[in-house]
């Protein structure tokens, strides 16, 4: 059996995030996904989830690619899980280019998958930002205009 494991953070879960979990999978039969715990991403990323790590783990775990869900507490541990969990391909994608080419010292296969280019979180964060502002610019401006 070809075990494939990945790593991310899969807050606003969408359709780029399928892409690569299916493609994750065609390349082997044991999909293991790493979400990286609440905790993990605020100290070594300072960065907040909109959904918790139990609400992003059930997420992923409803998804027919994926065999297992894992969390991600270190950086360090993505070593010894090669090991652990008998990986034998290393997938993630392409805008970490050339980051974990160390793991094939560890007897794995590392690829690196390309995006889906037109949709990424950061992107519908950005957007949603600035809908809000919109937004918000739009209210003020008719409260503005009903006060007059």
């Amino acid at each position: 059996m070809k075990r494939v494991i990945t790593y991310g953070t899969f807050d606003l879960l969408h359709y780029g995030h399928i892409n690569l979990l299916k493609r994750a999978k065609a390349l082997g039969d044991y999909l293991i996904v790493v979400i990286s715990t609440d905790e993990f991403n605020w100290r070594e990323k300072q960065k907040k989830c909109y959904f918790t790590y139990e609400q992003r783990k059930a997420l992923v775990e409803a998804i027919r690619y994926v065999d297992l869900v894992i969390p991600e507490e270190s950086w360090a541990q993505k070593r010894t899980d090669m090991h652990e969990y008998h990986v034998d391909t290393f997938v993630i994608g392409d805008d970490w280019e050339g980051k974990f080419d160390f793991l094939k010292e560890e007897g794995v296969e590392v690829v690196y998958l390309p995006r889906t280019p037109e949709i990424s979180s950061s992107q519908i964060k950005k957007e949603l930002y600035n809908a809000a502002d919109v937004e918000d610019s739009k209210l003020n401006h008719d409260s503005i205009n009903t006060n007059a």
